[in-house]
């Protein structure tokens, strides 16, 4: 007898493993250009946080007796290693990338129930926990010179990773962002962006971060070719830099003094690698078409005001975990008519 096998009879040809996969070909770019401006110690971090992720897994899928063999091979918790060892400073001790990676696991998504279950993106749980708890490390970035930019050896940058040599205070510093924000505070009234940025011109480089912005450009690259591979939509992405850069000329055309051009916040920070890489995450986010531009739309507009008001360098983590909170609640009011059915009347008459 032959069984009977109920349509859609249309087969989708990506798997879990394959979109991972893909995923994280979106970033090489951007990782081979770390690895030119900063160094291999990029690498080093990015295994750390690989073997890691892999290891917390397999044990918390064990302790679950839950096949370890297939849940480990479609990708994800290497996706999620990466975009902690990219979103991490370069040179944050070993053990706090192990910290990171192994709350982002075990708390961001098996305590959930695992791929698919976790309601929070795992790599933005772990850096605001690590941000919250370890600000003075998490704020030790490279300042990033000449091409190429850094003189330690690599020797020394994997001996400052271990703990093994005291950190360097004159290889790391504060972020492009975080410096524009300390600045304005000092000088509140009597020096402008403009003078700001022109005085450190090492630190803020041509729009937001000599060697950064190449670094963030190398993420637009990654998540148009991830949206041309059809991996991705474009709703998430589109609307939240369409509104993180609305928002963002509103305060720069009303106060140039004050606030950074859209142009610096769109290169600084995590703005283009949250925007193609994190609030297009299909578990944490929206999956209605409408539900994705509003999810995109409020993440952008948080971050900004985040980074800008806020106690933080960087708002994108928070402003998508909070909209990982509402995620749910919007997919539910922006779910389309089921396919054969007409929508329902509300109770007022209106459509």
């Amino acid at each position: 007898m032959t069984d009977f096998i109920s349509p859609p009879y249309l087969l989708q040809k990506n798997s879990v493993t394959r979109i991972m996969a893909q995923v994280l070909a979106a970033l090489l770019p951007a990782i081979a250009l770390y690895v030119w401006f900063v160094g291999p110690i990029v690498l080093v971090q990015i295994a750390i946080a690989s073997a890691t992720a892999l290891a917390a897994e397999a044990a918390v899928l064990a302790l679950r007796a839950k096949p370890v063999a297939r849940s480990l091979g479609d990708g994800s918790a290497l996706v999620t290693a990466w975009l902690i060892a990219l979103a991490f400073p370069p040179f944050a001790p070993w053990w706090l990338l192990v910290t990171g990676t192994v709350f982002a696991i075990v708390i961001a998504k098996q305590l959930y129930g695992g791929l698919g279950q976790n309601p929070f993106n795992p790599a933005m749980a772990a850096y605001a926990a690590c941000i919250i708890s370890f600000p003075a490390l998490m704020a030790q970035w490279p300042v990033l010179g000449a091409t190429p930019p850094l003189s330690l050896p690599f020797g020394e940058q994997l001996a400052l990773v271990f703990g093994q040599i005291p950190r360097i205070d004159t290889m790391s510093g504060a972020t492009p962002l975080d410096a524009l924000k300390t600045a304005l505070k000092l000088h509140a009234g009597e020096q402008s962006v403009d003078t700001i940025r022109a005085l450190a011109p090492h630190t803020f480089g041509f729009a937001a971060g000599r060697g950064w912005e190449w670094i963030t450009a190398a993420y637009l690259v990654g998540g148009l070719w991830l949206w041309r591979r059809r991996v991705i939509t474009w709703q998430a992405p589109v609307a939240f830099l369409a509104a993180f850069l609305l928002i963002a000329s509103a305060f720069w055309l009303w106060h140039p003094e004050t606030y950074a051009s859209p142009l610096f916040h769109l290169f600084a920070g995590a703005t283009l690698l949250g925007a193609f890489f994190i609030v297009t995450d299909p578990v944490s986010g929206c999956t209605t078409p409408r539900g994705k531009l509003i999810f995109g739309a409020g993440a952008g507009m948080l971050a900004y005001l985040i980074r800008v008001f806020g106690a933080y360098p960087d708002g994108v983590a928070f402003g998508v975990l909070l909209m990982n909170l509402c995620a749910p609640l919007i997919d539910r009011y922006t779910q389309p008519p089921v396919f054969g059915m007409k929508e329902k009347r509300k109770p007022d008459g209106r459509g």
